[in-house]
């Protein structure tokens, strides 16, 4: 089933992925429009939790393809791979300000693909993996960030009960739970030495900002908000899409600004990532780490006297801990993304860079 349009960014069905497509289209095909046809089905070459496919009718016409999203095979981590949670958000927002595809339905029964997974549309459009947007002018990298910046916002500012989402989480010790669990993830997936992590899990829980225990700034957060979750359109810097909402829940928001902000302590140069840190900004057109900050606070009306950083800080953290569970299930062979070793080597010099901003003493 050779296509001439292919959907970028695709290759074959790797091989610790394949799964019987004649099962999956037969299931497909009653409930989803333009299936009957000549249909490929292609698996995304990104994306290191969950394998992603896309779906397609006769030479993938512009709006014959969807996505199908599943949970990777083999042991998981338990509270990971939560699909179920991003068709619910996504389902839940769907009304709002936020750019969400459309989801289509969630099927449990593992018999179809050997794990839960499901279904939502393809979105067109440009998605921006480096942070630099070498591709772009300065008055376009400005737009850019100031775009994603906005779309924080929004979705920072929807009202949970209001869109159904008043079970999504606990409201109260948003980041001691998190500093927990991800303590436990890393653990639970931990192969080498590592002091940084060792020194952070005991740094975090002493300076947790006042007011978690309370809940009192819940908002829904994405838990993964950057650049490349993003899918801009093809002619515009208009927002047409947030994907991969694996660990959105209910929490603090400067937990996602934070995460958002992680690139501007990151070098250029880092290999399997980028980041922004030691580049003329102001020449390149993008925002300084000052001015995005405060812009999403003036957007927001958020409390100017919480000091960000603590969050950059778990956000470095927490990406330690997730990037090692992508070694493991590298060394397991069940990663859902050839570039599984590469990423799961970050563990360590995001640790070290988390435990650097603290300012504390070795």
């Amino acid at each position: 089933m050779t296509m001439n349009n292919r959907i970028p960014e695709t290759t074959d069905i790797r091989k610790a992925h394949i799964f019987d497509q004649t099962k999956l289209l037969a299931y497909l095909r009653p409930r989803l429009q333009h299936l009957d046809g000549d249909v490929e089905i292609r698996q995304f070459e990104g994306g290191q939790s969950n394998p992603t496919f896309v779906v397609g009718g006769k030479n993938f016409g512009s709006e014959h393809q969807y996505v199908v999203r599943k949970k990777p095979p083999g042991n998981l981590l338990q509270s990971a791979h939560l699909i179920e949670r991003e068709f619910k958000v996504m389902q839940a927002l769907k009304s709002t300000d936020v750019a969400v595809p459309i989801v289509r339905f969630f099927c449990e029964d593992p018999d179809i693909l050997g794990t839960p997974f499901y279904v939502m549309d393809y979105i067109p459009g440009r998605v921006f993996r480096d942070p630099k947007l070498p591709e772009l002018t300065p008055k376009e990298r400005a737009c850019v960030y100031d775009a994603m910046n906005s779309m924080l916002t929004k979705l920072h500012k929807v009202n949970w009960k209001e869109v159904g989402l008043a079970d999504f989480g606990k409201t109260e010790n948003y980041v001691a739970r998190q500093i927990a669990r991800w303590s436990k993830q890393y653990e639970a997936a931990k192969i080498d030495p590592n002091p940084s992590m060792d020194k952070l899990m005991q740094w975090l829980p002493n300076n947790i900002p006042a007011g978690d225990a309370e809940g009192l700034s819940t908002t829904i957060t994405h838990g993964d908000f950057r650049l490349e979750n993003l899918i801009f359109a093809s002619d515009s810097f208009e927002i047409q899409a947030v994907l991969d909402w694996e660990l959105s829940t209910l929490g603090h928001p400067l937990s996602d600004l934070g995460y958002n902000c992680v690139v501007y302590h990151l070098p250029a140069n880092i290999d399997g990532l980028s980041g922004i840190e030691g580049l003329d900004l102001a020449q390149l057109g993008i925002p300084d780490e000052k001015t995005y900050v405060e812009s999403y606070k003036r957007r927001t009306g958020s409390d100017t006297s919480i000091d960000h950083r603590f969050f950059v800080i778990f956000s470095l953290f927490r990406l330690a801990s997730i990037v090692q569970g992508v070694l493991a299930r590298a060394r397991q062979g069940t990663a859902s993304s050839q570039k599984a070793e590469l990423i799961g080597a970050l563990a360590k010099p995001f640790a070290d860079k988390a435990w650097q901003l603290t300012g504390a003493k070795n």
